[in-house]
């Protein structure tokens, strides 16, 4: 197993080879603002990173990831077009594998421009693909952009969507909230009788929890809402399950969702993006007609993405987290610019993992 002395001069070397590709070296604070992840995030954050508090800052978190941090302060004092490189620790608490590191180095790679985000994707990727070119390691590719696309062009209600929105990146509450708009627009007995129930509530009662007596009203109004509205159609519905199950090289999974957006086509401008990014690819030398595509793929982990999404693994050590991932987070920027935004992409790589990787291919 490498030593940290031996990790830090891997991840020195990675950010040297960075840095010629024309990336700037920053730093970024270990401990940021619990509040700015907390409003990302949600409370599932505290489930994976160490919290502390500060009498004069508040509640902190030792740095979960890199990324956050990096917009910020490209959103403050940078410059356009930008990149910038960085390396140092991250942490991440371990609860249920105790064999998972809760401390390790990133390394990481940025790329903040407007003008061309398939050429933008194509160099992140083919960059990270070259540096890990010593290892024997299979490539993942996505797009959380089309899923969002096909979820934004349902002909359903904009509450509706906007709850499909939120839990993209919770597969299992997606697809239950996906069979309840589906089916025909009948309230279950539960439900019924919990609207039943509040509807006998008298405001003079005494109100237990935080929810005041409006709040339960408008509730109850959206959930009579919901219940009236016309379920999606067996249409959709096919093409989105048809959508999320597309595993193929990179050309054949194009092909695929296109004959998808005949009935889904609002996701016609992303398939248009992910063509344009496999050109890329193709022109950076990047194997395209090997290059996998899952159209799932970066669901359960990869929460501010909003687009192209991709990883490296080590297939013959399914005991190891991800070597390196990436992908576009444009939102994450809006999010965090108060109003203003720039598309950006990114990747980091795992300079322990390579090193434990190359001990046991040499």
């Amino acid at each position: 197993m490498p030593n940290r002395s031996q990790i830090m001069a891997q991840a020195a070397r990675l950010r040297a080879q960075f840095e010629s590709a024309g990336a700037q070296p920053i730093e970024t604070p270990i401990l940021q603002p619990a509040e700015t992840l907390l409003d990302l995030y949600g409370e599932d954050i505290r489930t994976r990173a160490y919290v502390t508090s500060d009498a004069l800052r508040g509640e902190q978190m030792l740095r979960p990831d890199f990324t956050v941090p990096v917009v910020q302060m490209h959103m403050e004092h940078g410059a356009e077009p930008a990149r910038y490189t960085y390396a140092g620790e991250v942490f991440r608490r371990q609860e249920h594998d105790p064999d998972r590191a809760s401390e390790f180095i990133q390394v990481g790679y940025e790329v903040f421009a407007r003008d061309n985000a398939a050429t933008a994707d194509a160099e992140v990727f083919a960059l990270i693909a070259q540096v890990l070119s010593g290892l024997q390691l299979r490539a993942a590719t996505g797009d959380i952009g089309i899923l969002m696309a096909a979820v934004q062009g349902l002909r359903t209600t904009e509450r509706r969507k906007a709850a499909l929105m939120r839990h993209i990146w919770r597969p299992r509450r997606f697809r239950a909230l996906l069979e309840r708009y589906s089916r025909n627009a009948e309230m279950s007995p539960g439900r019924a009788a919990l609207l039943e129930a509040k509807d006998s509530m008298d405001a003079a009662h005494p109100q237990i929890g935080r929810r005041r007596q409006p709040e339960i009203a408008a509730r109850i109004q959206a959930l009579r809402e919901d219940a009236a509205e016309p379920p999606l159609s067996a249409t959709e519905m096919a093409a989105l399950d048809g959508l999320l199950s597309v595993r193929e090289t990179a050309p054949y999974a194009l092909a695929h969702l296109r004959d998808f957006a005949v009935d889904l086509p609002a996701i016609t401008p992303a398939l248009y993006l992910l063509e344009a990014r496999i050109d890329a690819l193709d022109a950076r030398g990047v194997d395209v007609e090997h290059l996998d595509f899952e159209a799932s793929y970066g669901r359960t982990s990869m929460e501010y993405y909003d687009g192209f999404v991709f990883g490296f693994y080590a297939e013959r050590r399914p005991d190891l987290p991800p070597i390196a991932t990436g992908g576009r987070y444009d939102a994450l920027t809006r999010q965090l610019g108060q109003g203003a935004e720039i598309p950006a992409v990114g990747g980091v790589l795992r300079p322990g993992l390579m090193l434990e990787l190359s001990e046991t291919q040499a």
